[in-house]
């Protein structure tokens, strides 16, 4: 979970705005999240919602707490542009006289971040997973060097303030969608440099472990891709996004997208099970945040059980199919 401290100087002086994403028409969980953790901080937020048809999804985001919502709704958006965008979120910006944007850092964030930056001529900070805040200074953390080491970076000059910040960094609040007060942003016109000419999409019924309400995941204790494919079932039958410690990914045993941790997916499912994870300090980061947390490991001094709901001390290949089987009986 973030840790943000905060004073009352530094709110007086700091408006947020939210860049917000929509996925299948419904706000993403990841803007969610920034708005939750933006009004637990009573913070002043604005957000800024692009798209085709996604007009109806402005109240979710004044329920969220948006104060205004700034709109751009038109076919021509149903695509994501990186030029039009950038020049939506300028726009939204000077209305909205915000001093910091946040934005999640997804496929969307990554490319919209440093252009923001650029076209205001400021630095930016991405991929954040952690803040501190003392007055009106700002220190952030984020993984580098292929996420080997945690950098501490501040801003060294005024003025707006980008940052992108990992999904799951804080619990989305629940709320129910109330009216917005509105803003229409006019749809930037002309001849774009980019242009999509075609979308390839990847299909695939895997869960998005960021918007994953349950999730399992695999530890070193599996032991290598068959024990990988051994406890996948199990997240299958639970309608479960698939997991991973960094020792799983940096051994080749899963690809690094499963990853879960500080520096890989930071996550807060309903519920998460961890089987054959000892707990390191990085995965315990991205995951804590868990409502229910279950745990399978060999020993019972483990890290990983300070932070578990419920916690087995035995053999994960004996315990998956009884767990398996439990499963079973409740779906049936």
């Amino acid at each position: 979970m973030a840790n943000f401290i905060n004073t009352q100087p530094y709110i007086k002086m700091s408006k947020i705005l939210i860049v917000a994403e929509v996925k299948n028409g419904e706000i993403k969980k990841n803007t969610l999240e920034l708005l939750s953790f933006a009004k637990s901080q009573g913070l002043e937020t604005d957000a800024v919602l692009s798209g085709s048809g996604i007009a109806e999804q402005t109240d979710v985001l004044a329920g969220q707490g948006a104060s205004t919502v700034y709109l751009a709704d038109d076919a021509s958006l149903e695509i994501y542009n990186t030029e039009q965008y950038t020049s939506l979120v300028t726009d939204a910006v000077q209305q909205s006289g915000a001093t910091q944007v946040w934005l999640s850092s997804s496929e969307l964030g990554r490319d919209l971040c440093p252009r923001l930056a650029a076209r205001h001529g400021v630095g930016a900070l991405s991929d954040v997973t952690q803040f501190e805040v003392n007055a009106d200074q700002m220190t952030a953390q984020r993984p580098c060097m292929s996420t080997k080491v945690i950098q501490k970076c501040q801003f060294s000059k005024d003025g707006l303030r980008v940052i992108s910040i990992r999904s799951g960094f804080f619990a989305a609040e629940e709320t129910s969608p109330t009216t917005a007060n509105t803003v229409t942003l006019s749809i930037p016109v002309g001849h774009a440099k980019i242009k999509v000419k075609e979308v390839q999409v990847e299909v695939s019924d895997e869960i998005e472990l960021n918007e994953a309400s349950i999730i399992v995941s695999a530890g070193r204790g599996v032991g290598g891709t068959e024990g990988c494919d051994f406890v996948k079932p199990l997240a299958t039958e639970l309608g479960a996004a698939f997991g991973a410690s960094r020792a799983v990914c940096d051994a080749g045993w899963l690809p690094h997208k499963h990853q879960v941790g500080q520096t890989g997916t930071m996550v807060t499912p309903d519920f998460y099970f961890a089987l054959g994870i000892s707990g390191a300090i990085q995965h315990l980061a991205g995951m804590s945040g868990s409502k229910v947390i279950v745990a399978v490991n060999k020993d019972p001094d483990a890290p990983i059980f300070k932070v578990t709901d419920y916690g087995i001390v035995g053999d994960l290949f004996k315990a998956v199919p009884v767990l398996r089987e439990e499963v079973a009986k409740i779906k049936t």
